[in-house]
């Protein structure tokens, strides 16, 4: 109260700032008195429990004890004048006395909410229809595999394209709704960071603080770790520092994933820093995900080692897990049997009986002569005991482009190009292959006389390729190079000499500045033709919307060709791939194209045999492609004839072996269009859509129809209170899913939505 003047009083309510005068005789105000045991806050933010109610002159004085804080339990008086702004009433009588009753429709949407919670919480699928995300079968399959599970512990490692994040953040946002984890660390490469952070947050809402040095200096906890449920930050911000490492240990996680896991290196006398550091956390850590679209790129060693981080009881010798690999062609063919066959052949069934012991004469004697269902029924539980017993069991899930299907195809045109005279006086002292399949390093490192041209005024590449985007014309053009320094000339290069548009990409480019580059890219209307990237640039970024893939180099790993061309070749490619290839004539960058296209065929299909046939013929390949070699395209082709007739036989071996059993562990025992089906019908949008606006009406929100499943909501001049993620300007959502895969700058709204 300011004043009391005659028949008038003057009231300040300091949550608004406002004024107001009213008269004594007929003030619309109720005084509020707290009884023994409620709890009230006072304008300073702590809560009292209250003891004892003391009047005196008029006022009212409470005396109780302090709940929560440091000072939990110590003994404290508060005048009724130092009680806090908001107050709230939790006794039905209170509110009552004090006028607060609400309008009937608010408990219709009371009740209304509470059925549709209740109905949320018994769906076997909670968790996996809220996401920004096309409904797509193997990827859905995986994550209610993975996500029922109890501190999961898997790899995922699915082909280049088809989807991994997706997965694991679909994985991620059913264990966070079930309850089944509530912390989570994330470790990627530093180039990857701020990929996932806005990809966890724009498709599953999930908020992922990402930590740094900087970060973790200006933190309130000593240990920086504990001040957040959800963290992401670099491998190599833990490898390479003891202290941080040390505070992670210290942090109690439910659940640790790491991408790229491929770069995990490992043999048994020096294991890299990374696997050591992860391999500790793996240990204080229930769940683990490990995410690699090429789990054998380093060797079969690192790969057992990255399944011996997963399940170190099941992979614990090197030597028996190589041993069991070679049992793996029988396996599947029985498991074909099993697929293909109402009846199982008694060599089936003298397979079955040795791999899985005699206990399952039964369920082979059901197959042959029990009823329909009841041959389904043991056909399921005899695979899942193969899947539990050999291979790699539950926890390596592999899809392929061949066996998902629905992939456009992929062309490749080289492009020779005559060697220049001063690339060969370069050449002619290099050692190293490095400089033969990159040989503008060996120009700039060996020609060194003052007014020399920048490289790429000698190189043919150049020329070439500034012709070839003038044809393509308006046509977005993804540029791949190994080098950092490479790429960053290609764009002078083309800026000084053509004009054309390029963004560049590479490693020394701050977090932000990539993501300016790929938006710029991205943009149809106004953004560059062409993005030219370092090696950096063929890991995690997502550009199908690209048709043209030029490859400046080549790499020295088919895994890492592979990982190139998925840049592009992934899901939601629509057209055909066009995979460009200029190559300088008489160097290493001859032979080893010919080597990709003609014995791996690498460039026109997937190369899951790549890292195999790579281990057998590397060293091969390497003497050739050395220098000091000078071997010509006949000294290669014994070697390619040799390479095809292995990628064939270890194609066929895949096929034949454990590719069955990875397809039935990665894409299910039945189709998943059921699942799809129930998705879709629990999303119901036009119901949520009569729902929220009920609800935005409650809160008093504004809200107008934009479109077909779509609202303009803004905030209205009598909302009761503030309405979470609402910001001043307003914002356009939308109920249907197709709408917010084409809109991204549309909010989503679902039923699992986080502020629902």
């Amino acid at each position: 109260m300011l004043t009391l003047e005659g028949r008038m009083v003057t009231l300040l309510f300091p949550a608004t700032g406002e004024t107001r005068l009213y008269s004594v005789n007929n003030c619309p105000l109720t005084r509020v008195q707290f009884n023994p045991g409620d709890k009230v806050e006072s304008h300073e933010g702590w809560i009292m429990t209250v003891t004892d109610v003391i009047e005196s002159n008029g006022l009212l004085t409470y005396k109780g004890m302090i709940s929560g804080g440091p000072s939990d339990g110590q003994p404290e008086v508060l005048p009724e004048s130092g009680l806090g702004n908001f107050i709230r009433f939790n006794k039905p009588q209170d509110r009552m006395l004090a006028g607060q009753i609400d309008q009937n429709s608010n408990f219709s949407l009371r009740y209304k909410t509470l059925q549709h919670n209740h109905k949320l919480k018994r769906s076997p699928l909670r968790g996996l229809v809220g996401a920004r995300t096309s409904l797509i079968p193997h990827q859905l399959h995986i994550a209610r595999e993975v996500s029922g599970r109890h501190a999961p512990r898997v790899m995922l490692a699915d082909e280049v394209g088809m989807g991994k994040t997706i997965e694991a953040g679909l994985i991620l946002h059913q264990q966070l709704v079930t309850g089944r984890a509530s912390r989570i660390l994330i470790l990627v490469p530093e180039s990857l960071q701020h990929q996932w952070l806005v990809e966890m947050l724009r498709r599953f809402n999930l908020h992922f603080s990402l930590f740094d040095e900087e970060r973790c200096r200006n933190a309130d906890d000593d240990n920086p770790f504990n001040t957040e449920q959800l963290i992401l930050c670099s491998l190599g911000f833990l490898s390479n520092n003891a202290e941080r490492f040390e505070q992670a240990m210290q942090t109690d996680w439910d659940l640790l994933v790491v991408d790229e896991a491929h770069h995990l290196v490992w043999d048994e006398e020096s294991p890299s820093a990374e696997y050591c550091t992860v391999e500790q956390l793996s240990r204080h850590i229930p769940g683990l995900l490990l995410l690699t679209a090429t789990p054998e790129q380093m060797g079969p060693e690192s790969h057992f080692a990255r399944l011996r981080l997963l399940d170190p009881d099941r992979f614990h010798d090197l030597k028996a897990y190589q041993g069991e690999e070679k049992t793996y062609e029988p396996v599947a063919e029985a498991v074909q049997e099993l697929l293909e066959n109402d009846r199982l052949p008694e060599t089936a069934q003298n397979h079955l009986i040795s791999f899985l012991g005699a206990e399952c004469q039964n369920l082979i004697d059901n197959i042959n002569m029990g009823d329909e269902e009841l041959r389904s029924s043991s056909r399921n539980r005899l695979l899942r005991s193969l899947l539990d017993r050999h291979g790699t069991g539950r926890i390596l899930f592999r899809n392929t482009r061949a066996a998902v299907g629905g992939f456009p195809g992929r062309v490749v045109q080289g492009y020779p190009q005559a060697l220049p005279e001063l690339y060969q006086i370069a050449l002619e002292e290099e050692t190293e292959i490095r400089s033969s399949l990159y040989p503008e390093l060996a120009y700039q490192s060996r020609i060194t006389v003052d007014d020399m041209d920048p490289w790429w005024k000698v190189d043919p590449r150049t020329d070439w390729l500034i012709n070839l985007l003038k044809l393509l014309k308006k046509q977005k053009v993804l540029v791949i190079c190994a080098n950092a320094n490479t790429a960053l000339d290609l764009e002078d290069a083309l800026r000084i000499t053509s004009g054309i548009p390029a963004a560049v990409f590479h490693e020394n480019m701050s977090i932000v500045e990539r993501d300016r580059a790929a938006a710029w890219f991205a943009d149809e209307e106004y953004g560059a033709q062409v993005l030219i990237c370092s090696e950096i640039g063929s890991e995690g970024r997502n550009f199908q919307f690209a048709h043209h893939l030029v490859l400046f180099d080549l790499p020295s790993h088919p895994d890492l060709l592979e990982q190139r061309i998925g840049r592009l070749d992934r899901i939601g490619q629509t057209e055909t791939i066009k995979i460009h290839v200029p190559y300088i004539t008489g160097t290493s960058q001859e032979l080893l194209f010919h080597w990709y296209d003609r014995g791996l065929d690498a460039f026109a299909d997937t190369c899951p045999s790549g890292s195999m046939v790579f281990e057998k013929h590397g060293e091969q390949l390497q003497a050739l492609l050395q220098p000091e070699s000078n071997a010509s395209l006949e000294d290669i082709e014994p070697l390619i004839s040799e390479t095809a007739a292995l990628n064939s036989e270890v194609k066929e071996h895949l096929h034949n072996g454990r590719d069955r059993l990875l397809e039935i562990n990665s894409r299910g025992l039945s189709s998943n269009e059921d699942m799809i089906n129930d998705i879709e019908e629990q999303e119901e949008p036009r119901q949520l859509k009569r729902y929220m606006e009920k609800l935005f009406e409650g809160f008093g929100v504004e809200s107008e129809d934009h479109s077909k499943h779509c609202l303009v909501i803004r905030p209205g001049s009598h909302m009761v209170t503030s309405f979470p993620m609402l910001s001043a300007d307003g914002m356009t959502v939308t109920f249907d899913r197709e709408m917010a895969l084409s809109r991204e700058d549309i909010h989503f709204l679902t039923w699992e939505h986080p502020n629902g």
